[in-house]
């Protein structure tokens, strides 16, 4: 046990690079998305929360190949934006990043747009009518009382990021070293005579990850709370 070779310490870093830049890059998309599910109303607002939440509904590995058939070389991105630009996705740590974004990004929502729903409208419409402009008013009042909920759903994502299988196999493929994440390796020696051991080890590496990210989102909590 805990006898790692260098292709697991790969798989180690990996899984929490792709978790981090996933986490990073759907963040403002995250709050976009949020700030307009709980501020604006508009015409087709049921179906954007619908397209927003599919992921929750949706097998990971249905998810993984419609990313595979949009991305893909001959997908409607991948054939008419990606290719020209000589951009490579699938089957690469990029696609993994792609997968992890899409199926934790509704967690993400969700956790935003519930610290959203805590702030006292009052508030916003004093900061409207003292004249702060709408990106004033996000960046002095929304974003600052809404902190908990971006934090919590940053929290969530990079948690299920960590664990993330089914979309990444079929996107990102299994490819030691290149594209091989934690759940990727437990499952190869899962598959692998004699290889419980190791699989193991990194299980209680994924849970000491995950257990970390925790208390530090308690304990950011708890200071945040002290500070008010």
């Amino acid at each position: 046990m805990f006898g790692f070779t260098h292709t697991d310490y790969l798989a180690m870093l990996l899984s929490v690079r792709v978790a981090v830049v996933a986490t990073l890059l759907s963040l403002p998309f995250g709050f976009a998305v949020a700030y307009l599910m709980t501020y604006r109303k508009f015409r087709g607002k049921v179906i954007l929360d619908v397209i927003v939440n599919l992921p929750l509904t949706l097998p990971p590995v249905v998810i993984g190949y419609l990313l595979l058939l949009l991305l893909g070389q001959q997908g409607f991105i991948g054939k008419m934006v990606l290719q020209p630009l000589g951009i490579k996705l699938i089957f690469t740590w990029k696609a993994a990043v792609v997968a992890t974004a899409v199926v934790g990004f509704p967690l993400m929502v969700r956790s935003i747009r519930t610290g959203m729903e805590t702030i006292d409208v009052r508030l916003i419409q004093a900061s409207r009518t003292l004249g702060a402009g709408w990106f004033d008013t996000i960046a002095t009042v929304i974003a600052p009382l809404a902190m908990r909920g971006i934090i919590a759903g940053s929290v969530l994502m990079f948690a299920r990021g960590l664990g993330e299988f089914g979309a990444t196999i079929i996107v990102a493929g299994n490819i030691p070293g290149v594209t091989q994440t934690i759940p990727l390796a437990i499952y190869d020696y899962v598959n692998t005579p004699r290889g419980d051991a190791m699989a193991l080890s990194l299980c209680v590496v994924s849970i000491s990850i995950s257990v970390a990210m925790l208390i530090f989102h308690e304990w950011l909590g708890r200071r945040m709370a002290r500070s008010d």
